[in-house]
């Protein structure tokens, strides 16, 4: 028996990569629907503004949600799809009924910190399983959203 899967890596490593990635599929998910109440709860002067942004955000997170089920999936692993698994799993906690424009978009930044280490974590295991599928996936996710805890930062003028 082979200890390299269908894609020619290490079984082992993999299995670790795809446990890895389930926990972050996990905080992605409780992202996304905190997302979307953020999006339908918000009120205020920033109302116009931020209801955009949150749209643009959690669109975008599903985007992710999908990519990380399929990376999941090409390593040979199941990803979670339950939102009881979600809930046990994700660092990431559900928030309920924010409507004020600042504390919907810390919560974001919050949420981005948790995901952007574990995505760093996932990098320096993916790159040491020789993963560059799953390397360039969490790259370019780092990228993008240390610009965007940038912007949101901004808008909280810190």
């Amino acid at each position: 028996m082979t200890s390299k899967n269908q894609i020619g890596l290490d079984k082992e490593k993999c299995k670790k990569l795809a446990d890895g990635l389930n926990v972050l599929l996990a905080d992605y998910m409780i992202f996304y629907q905190n997302t979307r109440g953020l999006h339908w709860n918000i009120k205020g002067n920033k109302f116009f503004e931020l209801h955009l942004k949150y749209e643009e955000l959690y669109n975008d997170i599903l985007i992710k949600v999908d990519e990380i089920a399929e990376r999941i999936l090409t390593l040979g692993a199941t990803p979670l799809h339950t939102f009881e698994d979600y809930q046990k799993t994700a660092e990431i906690k559900s928030k309920k009924n924010i409507s004020n424009g600042e504390k919907g978009v810390q919560s974001i930044l919050d949420a981005f910190e948790t995901i952007i280490i574990k995505q760093r974590e996932l990098l320096d295991i993916s790159s040491d399983a020789n993963d560059e599928g799953t390397n360039a996936l969490m790259s370019d996710y780092i990228r993008e959203q240390e610009k965007l805890v940038w912007m949101y930062s901004s808008f909280l003028k810190k």
